[in-house]
C-alpha cells in the first residue's frame, strides 16, 4: 500500500491523515540511529493532535530496532523514578554489568537493594550507559508517551541522557502537551491542527450525513483541525444536531468539549461498568490483575461490566489502557468524591504491602476523607524508601499530603519541617517556604521553632544568597545554642562560610566569630568542622598568629575526613588551606575531594570540588592540566545544572596573559557578582586583574585592582593580591603603597612558616630592600619557592630578580636570572611574563628571538577531543573517560576516531607522542 493511501481516511493508518511531514521526520529519525547517529524528537501539542499515533507509528516503522516505552500517569507523578523503571525494566539483566557505582546507584533507585540515595545525575549517567550497552546488540528506539505527567526524578535523568546521545545507534521519541522541565531544551516538534482542506475530508469521513458547507467549514474552524475532535465530537449526536451544526458549537476549550463528549458516552454506561472504568483510571500501573481484584472488592459483575461499549474507551490486553488520556481524566472527573474514595480504598486493600507500599500508601490517602494518622504515618515510611532511592521530589510529595491528614500540633511541626527540608532538596523552594510557616505556625517548643528558622535561613540561601541568608543563619544558631549545640555549631559554619566565603560580608564575619569564641568549651573531642569553626574564628578575632595553631590542626584532621564529610563539608573547609599557605596539603585535599565526590556520585557537588582542584594545578604551571579539570567542571556544572563563576578560569586566563580573553572575563565576572552581592567574586576577579595587569607590565591598571581587593578586605583572596599590590606599587612609584601591602603580608605570612609563605614574602620584601638585603631575599625567595611546586611563583622571583639586577646597572648579571624566567614562562604558557621578561633580556643586551608561535597537529583538536586524547593518553578507559564527561563510552570512541585521524595516529599508544608537552595525569589526589 502506498503511503498516501496508508495515511487516507480510511487506511490502516488513517489517523495520521494529514501528517506526512511529521510521518517523515520520525522516519528521519528512525534512519539516523541506524546509522548509529543518536536523535531526539520531543512531540508537543494539545489534547487530540495525534501525539501517541504519531508514537505509534514510529513504533511500527521500528521493526528492525528494540524498543522500550513508558509512559507518563498523573497519578505516578509522585513516584521515584516511576517512569524510568518502565523504561528500563526490559534491560535490567544488564545493570551487573555496569561498573560498580553505576550499577550500584541504578539498583538502589529501582529499589533492588538498599543504600545511600545516589545523586541524581550519577543516576542519569548509569542509564546513559545501559542503554549504550544495550544499543550494542541492537539499536533502540526509547518511546516515552504523555511526558507531561512525567515524575519529576524520570524527567532529570531522561533529558540528561537525551542531551548526551551522539554516536549511539538509539532515538528517544516523547509526546508530550506541555514540554516537563526535565527535556527543556531537547529538539521540538510542535504538532497543530491539520489544515483546513485535510480536516474537511476527516470530518466528512465520519459524519453519516451531509453537511451544509458553511456549518462544515465553521466545524473545521471551532476544532481548529484538532483530529480526535473532529472523530469524536460527532459521535452521539442526531442527524439533526450534525446537520445544523448546533450540537457540536458549544462554548468552553476544546479540550474540555472533547472530555464533555467522552463524559456523555460514560454517562450512557450502566453503573458496574462507569465504577470499572474509574478503577481503571484509578490504578496508574495498568495491571489487569489488580484491576479486577478491586472490581471483586467493591462487587462488581464482571460479565456485565464489560460490554461492546467499552472497547473503544478501554483496552485489557497485557495491561490496561485508555484509548486518549482525555478518556481517563473524563472517568475520573465524572466520579463524584465518595465513588473516588471507595475506589481507592479498593484498590488500598488489593495493593501489596510488602511489593507496593508506596503505591498503596497513596490510595490511602487518596480515599482518607480527613486527617487520619495511620495513613499520615504511612506516608511518612513512603517518605523515608523514596529519599533512600533518590527520589526526593516524591519524598516531598509525600511528606506534604503526610501533613495535611495530620492533627496533632507537634507532630504537625514536625512532618511539615521534614516536608520543608525535602522540598528544599527537591529544589522546590516555594513549597520549602510554605511548609516552614506551617512549622513555624504550628511549633509547641523551642527546639521546632529554631528548627524552622534554621530552615528559613537554609532557604534564603538557596534562593539565590539574599541579604537575609545570613542574619536567618546566625538567629538560628543562637536559638540552637541550649538545645542542640553540636547542629547549632554547624550552623555557626555555615553563616561563616556564607559570610566571609561567599558575601565578603566583614562586619557580619565578625559578628559570627564573636558568637563563637564565646561559646562555652567543648567538653567531648572536637570534630574537624570544630576546629574549622574555632580556627576561622580566632582568625577573625585574635589575628593569624592566634589562629594559625587551630587552623593546622583543622586542615590535618580535613585530610583525613571521611568521605561523608567531604561531600557535607568540604567547601566550608577548603579556606583553611589557604588561610596558612600550605600549598602541597591544598593540592592533595582537593585531589582527594574530587576523587571521594566521583567515587561517591555526587556529581551535583563535583564541579566546585574541579574548580578548587583546578586552581591548585594552575598555581603548579601545569596550564594544560588545569585546562582539563576547568574544562569537566564546566561540562559538570552544564549537565547538572549549577551555577558556578569562573574562578579557575579567570586565574588560568590571567595567567597566561591574554588580554582580549582575560579582560571580558574579568569585566562579566565583577558585574554580575557585584550586581548580585557577592564581593568574594568581585574580590576574586580583581586579584585576577592584578595579575593580568602586572604580566603586561600596566602597573597602574594592576594598582587599582589590588586596592579594591584591599579595600574588601576578605580573608583570602586580599591576602593573595597583596604580593600583586606590593609589586605594582613599586614598580608604579608608590612606596607608601607598597610599603603598606607589605606589612599586610608580613602578618599573613610569617606566623605560617611554609616555604609559599616565606618564599612570597622574601620576595615582596626585596623589592623595597637596599641593595644588600634584596640581593639576599631574592636569593630566599629562589631558594623557598624552589622547595614547592608552584613554578609560576618561581619563575616570577627570577624576573623580579633580573630587573632589579638591570635597573642596578649590573645587566650581565641579570642575564641569567632573567633568561631562567623567560624559559620558565614560556615552558608554562605565562605569555605576558614572558614577553615581559624578554624585553628586560633585551635591554640587559642580550639577543632574544620573539617565541613564534608554532601551529601543531594538536591545534586542530577541540576542547572536547583533546581532553579525550589527554585522558585515554594516561590510561583511562573509554567508560572512564565518559563518567567524567558525561558521554558513552560509544561517543568516546567516536570522539578518538576524529582524534586518530586529525593527529594522523592509528593507535592509543601512540598519543603519548602526539601530545607531548601536555603534562596531564588524572586526579589521585598525589600532592
Amino acid at each position: 500500500m502506498k503511503v498516501n493511501e496508508r495515511l487516507s481516511p480510511s487506511g490502516e493508518d488513517g489517523r495520521l491523515f494529514g501528517r506526512h511531514s511529521e510521518c517523515d521526520r520520525f522516519d528521519e529519525l528512525l534512519a539516523s540511529a541506524r546509522a548509529g547517529l543518536s536523535g531526539v524528537i520531543v512531540l508537543r501539542g494539545g489534547p487530540g493532535l495525534g501525539k501517541s499515533t504519531l508514537l505509534e507509528h514510529a513504533v511500527g516503522r521500528a521493526t528492525d530496532m528494540r524498543i522500550l516505552r513508558a509512559q507518563g500517569v498523573e497519578s505516578e507523578m509522585e513516584l521515584p523514578y516511576a517512569a524510568l523503571h518502565q523504561l528500563c525494566a526490559p534491560l535490567m539483566a544488564l545493570v551487573s554489568t555496569l561498573p560498580a557505582p553505576q550499577g550500584e546507584a541504578l539498583a538502589t533507585v529501582f529499589g533492588v537493594r538498599t543504600g545511600l540515595p545516589p545523586d541524581r545525575f550519577l543516576v542519569g549517567l548509569s542509564v546513559l550507559s545501559l542503554l549504550s550497552q544495550a544499543a550494542e546488540e541492537q539499536p533502540l528506539l526509547c518511546v516515552v508517551d504523555d511526558a507531561q505527567w512525567l515524575d519529576a526524578s524520570s524527567a532529570q535523568v531522561l533529558g540528561f541522557v537525551a542531551r548526551r546521545l551522539l554516536a549511539e545507534p538509539i532515538a528517544f521519541a516523547f509526546g508530550a502537551r506541555q514540554t516537563p522541565e526535565g527535556l527543556f531544551g531537547l529538539p521540538e516538534l510542535e504538532l497543530t491542527g491539520l489544515r483546513d482542506v485535510d480536516a474537511r475530508v476527516l470530518l466528512d469521513s465520519v459524519t453519516r450525513t451531509r453537511l451544509d458547507g458553511h456549518v462544515r467549514d465553521q466545524i473545521v474552524a471551532e476544532t481548529r483541525g484538532n483530529p480526535l475532535a473532529l472523530l469524536e465530537l460527532p459521535r452521539g449526536l442526531t442527524t439533526t444536531e450534525l446537520a445544523g451544526g448546533f450540537g457540536l458549537l458549544q462554548g468552553g476549550a476544546l479540550p474540555g468539549r472533547i472530555e464533555e463528549s467522552f463524559k456523555r458516552r460514560i454517562d450512557g454506561l450502566s453503573e458496574g461498568t462507569r465504577t470499572l472504568l474509574l478503577i481503571a483510571a484509578a490504578e496508574p500501573v495498568g495491571d489487569p490483575a489488580i484491576m479486577w481484584r478491586a472490581a471483586e472488592r467493591l462487587g462488581i459483575e464482571l460479565s456485565a461490566a464489560i460490554d461492546d461499549d467499552t472497547e473503544d474507551l478501554l483496552a485489557i490486553n497485557e495491561r490496561v489502557t485508555f484509548r486518549h488520556p482525555l478518556v481517563r481524566s473524563a472517568v475520573y472527573g465524572a466520579a463524584s468524591s465518595s465513588e473516588r474514595r471507595a475506589v481507592h480504598r479498593a484498590l488500598a486493600e488489593v495493593t501489596d504491602k510488602e511489593l507496593d507500599p508506596d503505591r498503596r500508601a497513596w490510595h490511602l490517602a487518596s480515599a482518607a476523607a480527613g486527617p487520619d494518622e495511620a495513613v499520615a504515618a504511612e506516608l511518612g515510611r513512603s517518605a523515608e524508601r523514596a529519599q533512600a532511592r533518590g527520589g526526593l521530589p516524591a519524598a516531598a510529595a509525600f511528606l506534604q499530603r503526610a501533613v495535611t491528614l495530620t492533627t496533632d500540633p507537634a507532630l504537625r511541626a514536625d512532618r511539615a519541617l521534614a516536608a520543608a527540608r525535602a522540598s528544599l532538596h527537591a529544589a522546590d523552594l516555594e513549597s520549602a517556604g510554605r511548609f516552614t510557616e506551617i512549622a513555624s505556625r504550628e511549633a509547641q517548643d523551642d527546639s521546632q521553632e529554631a528548627r524552622a528558622l534554621l530552615m528559613q535561613g537554609h532557604i534564603a540561601f538557596a534562593s539565590g544568597f539574599n541579604d537575609d541568608a545570613i542574619a536567618l543563619l546566625f538567629q538560628a544558631a543562637r536559638r540552637l545554642e541550649p538545645l542542640d549545640m553540636a547542629l547549632a555549631r554547624e550552623t555557626y559554619l555555615v553563616a561563616w562560610g556564607s559570610a566571609a566565603v561567599i558575601a565578603a560580608d566583614q562586619p557580619s564575619v565578625e559578628k559570627i566569630s564573636r558568637a563563637v569564641v564565646a561559646l562555652p568549651p567543648m567538653t567531648g573531642a572536637p570534630r574537624p568542622l570544630d576546629l574549622v569553626l574555632d580556627g576561622c574564628a580566632r582568625l577573625v578575632m585574635d589575628g593569624r598568629a592566634a589562629a594559625v595553631p587551630l587552623l593546622k590542626a583543622a586542615a590535618a584532621a580535613i585530610a583525613e575526613l571521611p568521605a561523608r564529610d567531604v561531600l557535607t563539608w568540604g567547601w566550608q573547609a577548603s579556606g583553611v588551606f589557604a588561610a596558612i599557605w600550605d600549598d602541597a596539603l591544598q593540592r592533595a585535599v582537593h585531589g582527594r575531594e574530587v576523587d571521594v565526590v566521583r567515587a561517591a556520585g555526587a556529581l551535583t557537588e563535583l564541579p566546585i570540588h574541579l574548580v578548587s582542584h583546578a586552581v591548585t594545578v594552575i598555581w603548579t604551571g601545569e596550564f594544560a592540566a588545569a585546562e582539563v579539570l576547568v574544562a569537566e567542571g564546566d561540562l559538570a556544572a552544564a549537565a547538572t545544572g549549577t551555577q558556578l563563576a569562573p574562578s579557575a578560569g579567570l586565574i588560568l586566563a590571567a595567567l597566561r596573559g591574554r588580554e582580549p580573553e582575560a579582560a571580558p572575563l574579568i569585566e562579566a565576572v565583577i558585574e554580575q557578582a557585584g550586581a548580585a552581592h557577592q564581593l568574594m567574586g568581585v574580590t576574586y576577579a580583581n586579584w585576577a586583574a592584578a595579575i593580568l595587569y602586572n604580566g603586561l607590565a600596566k602597573y597602574g591598571d594592576a594598582v587599582r585592582a589590588a586596592r579594591v581587593c584591599a579595600d574588601i578586605g576578605d580573608l583570602w583572596i586580599s591576602v593573595w593580591a597583596l604580593p600583586e599590590m606590593v609589586e605594582a606599587a613599586a614598580r608604579a612609584g608608590d612606596e607608601g603603597a607598597a610599603r603598606a601591602a607589605l606589612a599586610r603580608l608580613e602578618d599573613a605570612t610569617e606566623p605560617c612558616g611554609t616555604d609559599w609563605a616565606l618564599g612570597v614574602l622574601a620576595r615582596s620584601r626585596a623589592l623595597l630592600a637596599d641593595e644588600d638585603r634584596a640581593t639576599e631575599l631574592f636569593a630566599e625567595a629562589v631558594e623557598r619557592l624552589s622547595r614547592t611546586r608552584l613554578r609560576p611563583e618561581l619563575a616570577r622571583a627570577y624576573l623580579l630578580h633580573g630587573e632589579w639586577l638591570r635597573g642596578s646597572g649590573q645587566h650581565v648579571n641579570a642575564r641569567g636570572p632573567l633568561r631562567t624566567a623567560y624559559d620558565m614562562f614560556g615552558s608554562i604558557g605565562m605569555e605576558a611574563f614572558a614577553e615581559r621578561a624578554r624585553r628586560e633580556l633585551v635591554a640587559a643586551g642580550e639577543t632574544v628571538v620573539r617565541r613564534a608561535s608554532r601551529f601543531t597537529a594538536t591545534d586542530e583538536l577541540t576542547s572536547q577531543e583533546r581532553q579525550i586524547a589527554l585522558m585515554v593518553r594516561s590510561g583511562l578507559s573509554n567508560p572512564e573517560v565518559g563518567a567524567r564527561l558525561f558521554l558513552s563510552p560509544r561517543t568516546v570512541e567516536w570522539h578518538l576516531r576524529k582524534v586518530f585521524a586529525k593527529l594522523s595516529i592509528t593507535s592509543r599508544r601512540q598519543l603519548r607522542e602526539a601530545l607531548k608537552g601536555f603534562d596531564w595525569v588524572p586526579t589521585d589526589g598525589a600532592a
